[in-house]
Formats: structure tokens, C-alpha cells, sequence
């Protein structure tokens, strides 16, 4: 009899635990129904294993197989991919305010970021609010900018001053990426800091250097940021030398701010005015020293946000520059065609300059086409505040989303000959007037600069830098290079060029316009 009961007790166990099993099947497969189409995940790391140092590349090719909404795990990590333009407008513009926060979770922000004190990767809130309001009145607006615009000529007649001499005195080959981040970094540097690369200690040169450490470290996987068990064991080191980096950057930058507060004592106590062009960091400190300013800034957050401005912008624009040169010297037509428009709105006997570039269309839908092809952030960084529906799938929150800029921008349905550089795309018909195609994200099949709150503040900059010194290696130099211009990408959080673009520098005009610092 007991047999019997035991027998009919674990029948009836066995009969509960197979339909439990099964509702929670049927329960979880109708949820996941809810969820966007998923390749099979495997244990523990999801679907790390179909991604390659080059990840907007196999997300690519993954969206022609599974949607232009995707659900993945990288790790424990849950995200959506969106790769198209439709896709992106309702997650970017539909559910913008969903979608305000970027993943900060990394080990390369929290330590690069003072611990997220920064304002690229601040949570969605007052104090990203009062910075993004700071940015677009002051710190990168339509003033600062034009205060700045003789540094931004003198950096450009350096650069170009060192170009001549090796091209002019020995046909010396020129290592591009190189020159052109020092360019970059150079305005950047005079910009935020006043320091250039003439300054005692080579300030700029320090910088730089920081700045591509930092770049190669925050382009690097790192699989502690999406598995937390190996968060605490740093089998690679990664950790310890994210730290090393960031005590470079605080011990630079805390030097750098006290030569400001020591200079600014000293202007205030002499009651010096006029001469002193106020930085990016006098205009930091001064909201820092303000009892009375609308949001208290503090010291780290200084430094996070100098960072970050150093970061973000000094090797996008070069790349752009370095990417657009390679494709123009890869299409001698487009550049010969890019040389009469120049010669025929400046002429031959001085160097353009940035109030000659509205009167110059082809040479910006060279810079569009050069960033449609190979957009500096080939992912736009997402997260989800909160749950929503997109595109008819349920977004739980804590969700990334990655936009595929990259691919998107090579999409057919939206590109003819998607894959070709064809400048003329951004012109209008007449071939005269400007496309009112925007880099600035309204437009969601064309995204080089991100869009809505959490688009590029440095968009007006980054647009100056890059077309006027394009525009004067167009206008003063033959580009000689042996050989194809290879196409290859870098794996990086940028999208850069897998060999630099090497090549000699040949001066063009004859007598060669006055170069003079």
C-alpha cells in the first residue's frame, strides 16, 4: 500500500514538474514572440561569439538575415540593433525621450569619466540638461567658435607650413593620420587649455598622446563589461591600465587647471581685461567659482568634460579628413572637379579660408559623401530608461540599442550604388545649390553626427576643421602614393583606417600663395 502511494505520489510529482516546464516554455516563447528576432544565443557569453573586432560589419550582415530590428545578448547583456533608417527614426525621434541615456556600464567610462561625472555619458537629467544647454550657448557655440577662428587659421597654416617643406624641400613622404591628429589636437588643445605644441613640456604633444591611449583602451573588448563574473579578476589587466591612464590624465590636468586658477588670480588682482581670450576651461571655472550659478560644477566634473571633448573630438575629425583624402586621391576626377571649384571662388593667390566654404557645394558634398562611406562613429549608443513598444516588438528597460550608422548609410533602399563614392548624391540638380540633406540627424538615412538630445555638441566645429583644411590640401597639392589607396578599416570605438594614408605632398601652384603664422 505504500508502494502504491509512492508510486501515485511521484507520478503525480512528475505530471506537475513536466507542466510547469511546459507552461513556462509556452509563457516564455509567447514573450519572446513580444522581442525582436534573435539568433540562437549561447550560454554565459549570448552571442559575443558572432561578433568580430569590426562589429558594425557583422551586424550588417546579420540585419539582411534576421530584420532591421534585432535582439541580441552580448553576455548577459540584453540589446537591439536597429539597421534602418525607418527602424532609427521611431527608437531616435518616436521614443527619443526612452532612449536619452547611453550606456555607461563600461570599465573605460567609469574610470575615463571620473565615475560618470562627465557629460557624454551623464544620465539623462538636470545635470546633463544644464551641460548640453552650456555646450550649445557657450562652451561650443557660435561665440566660442568665432573667438577661436585665428587659432583654427594658425593651426591650419602650420600644418599646411609643414606639408610644404616636405613635399616642396625633398618630395618627403607624409604620414597623414599623424599630421592631421596633431592638427586637430592642436586646435582643441589652444581652444580648452591655450596650450599648443610650442608650450614649455609640450602640452599638446602630452595630450595627444593621452588621447590616443585613451581611444585604444575604449575601442578594446573587454569581457568583463558584459560578463560581471570576470569583473572582479581582471585576468587581462585591463583595469589596471584604465586606471594608469586616468591618473595621466588627472595629474596632467590638475597642473593644467592650477597654472589657470594662478592666472586668473592674477588678472583679477591687476584688473587685466581685453587682451586674455577666454578658453573652454576659464568658462568652467567661472560656473565653478559662482555661488550663484544654476548648476555647482565640480572639479572632476571639469576634468571629466575636458576629456571628453578631447576624446570625442580630436581623432573623428582627423579621420574624416585622412578618409575623404583617400577617396579623393582614389577618384582623381572628383578631385580634379573639387580643384576647379576652389581655383574659381578663391583663385590662385591666397589660401582658402572658412568664410570661402559656404560658396563651395561640391567640396561640402565631398565632406558628406567622404562621412556617409566611413561615418567616424559607425555605432550611435543607446539605452532604454524604460519599457516601450518599437516597431510593433517590446523594448524592456535597460535595454541597448545600437543604430547601425554604418550600415544604414549603405543601405540600397535608400542609396543608389550605395558602395560607390559619389559626391554629387548631396547636390541638388542644378549642380549649383547645396542638397538640404542635413549632417545634423533629421534626416535618419544619413547619421555621421548622431541625432536629437544626444546628437554631437561639436557638429559646427568638427564641420569647420574638417571642410577648410580639406578644402586647402585640395587647393594647394598634387597627392602622390605608390600604388592602390587600401580601403581597409581599423577595428576601434572610431572608424579608422587600417594602414595611414602615406603619401608625398606636392605644392600645385606656382608662385605658392604666402604661408605666414
Amino acid at each position: 500500500m505504500a508502494d502504491s502511494n509512492f508510486q501515485s505520489y511521484t507520478q503525480l510529482f512528475f505530471i506537475w514538474l513536466l507542466t510547469t516546464i511546459l507552461v513556462r516554455t509556452i509563457l516564455k516563447m509567447k514573450k519572446n514572440a513580444r522581442r525582436p528576432p534573435s539568433p540562437m544565443a549561447l550560454p554565459v557569453i549570448g552571442h559575443l561569439h558572432l561578433l568580430s573586432p569590426l562589429p558594425h560589419q557583422d551586424l550588417h550582415k546579420l540585419a539582411h538575415r534576421y530584420g532591421p530590428v534585432m535582439h541580441l545578448y552580448l553576455g548577459s547583456e540584453p540589446c537591439v540593433i536597429v539597421s534602418t533608417a525607418d527602424a532609427a527614426k521611431e527608437f531616435l525621434k518616436t521614443h527619443e525621450l526612452t532612449f536619452s541615456n547611453r550606456p555607461a556600464e563600461t570599465a573605460a567610462v567609469k574610470h575615463l569619466s571620473y565615475e560618470f561625472k562627465d557629460f557624454l555619458f551623464a544620465p539623462y537629467g538636470p545635470y546633463w540638461k544644464f551641460m548640453k544647454k552650456l555646450c550649445m550657448s557657450e562652451l561650443l557655440g557660435g561665440r566660442m567658435l568665432d573667438q577661436f577662428r585665428l587659432v583654427r587659421e594658425q593651426e591650419m597654416k602650420r600644418f599646411l607650413t609643414n606639408l610644404v617643406q616636405k613635399g616642396k624641400f625633398g618630395g618627403e613622404a607624409v604620414n597623414l593620420e599623424a599630421e592631421l591628429l596633431v592638427l586637430s589636437n592642436n586646435i582643441i588643445c589652444r581652444m580648452a587649455l591655450s596650450r599648443t605644441s610650442s608650450e614649455s613640456e609640450d602640452d599638446a604633444d602630452v595630450m595627444r598622446k593621452l588621447v590616443i591611449g585613451a581611444a585604444e583602451l575604449t575601442g578594446q573588448f573587454n569581457i568583463s563589461d558584459f560578463i560581471p563574473f570576470f569583473r572582479i579578476l581582471d585576468l587581462t589587466g585591463f583595469n589596471k591600465k584604465l586606471r594608469e591612464a586616468q591618473r595621466k590624465f588627472d595629474t596632467f590636468l590638475e597642473r593644467i587647471i592650477e597654472e589657470h586658477q594662478v592666472e586668473r588670480r592674477k588678472r583679477k588682482e591687476m584688473g587685466a581685461r581685453g587682451d586674455h581670450v577666454r578658453d573652454i576651461l576659464d568658462a568652467l571655472l567661472d560656473i565653478h567659482e559662482d555661488e550663484n550659478a544654476e548648476m555647482k560644477l565640480t572639479r572632476e566634473n571639469i576634468k571629466a568634460f575636458i576629456i571628453d571633448i578631447f576624446v570625442a573630438g580630436t581623432d573623428t575629425s582627423a579621420l574624416t579628413m585622412e578618409w575623404a583624402l583617400a577617396e579623393l586621391i582614389s577618384h582623381p576626377h572628383v578631385l580634379e572637379k573639387a580643384r576647379q571649384e576652389i581655383d574659381s571662388v578663391v583663385g590662385k593667390n591666397r589660401i582658402v579660408g572658412e568664410s570661402d566654404i559656404p560658396k563651395l557645394p561640391y567640396l561640402q558634398a565631398i565632406v558628406k559623401e567622404a562621412m556617409r562611406l566611413h561615418p567616424a562613429g559607425a555605432l550611435i549608443f543607446r539605452e532604454s530608461s524604460e519599457g516601450c513598444v518599437a516597431s510593433g516588438y517590446e523594448i524592456p528597460a535597460k535595454t541597448r540599442l545600437f543604430v547601425n550608422a554604418w550600415g544604414i548609410a549603405r543601405d540600397p533602399n535608400y542609396w543608389k550604388d550605395p558602395l560607390e563614392f559619389k559626391p554629387e548624391r548631396f547636390m541638388t540638380e542644378d549642380g549649383n545649390a547645396e542638397s538640404q540633406m542635413s549632417v545634423r540627424g533629421q534626416h535618419f538615412e544619413f547619421l555621421p553626427f548622431g541625432s536629437g538630445r544626444r546628437g554631437c555638441p561639436g557638429t559646427s566645429l568638427a564641420l569647420q576643421v574638417v571642410q577648410t583644411n580639406l578644402a586647402a590640401m585640395i587647393q594647394l597639392f598634387e597627392w602622390k602614393m605608390d600604388g592602390p589607396v587600401s580601403m581597409e578599416e581599423k577595428p576601434g570605438i572610431t572608424i579608422s583606417r587600417a594602414h595611414p594614408l602615406i603619401c608625398v605632398p606636392v605644392p600645385r601652384l606656382h608662385p605658392f600663395p604666402s604661408i605666414s603664422l
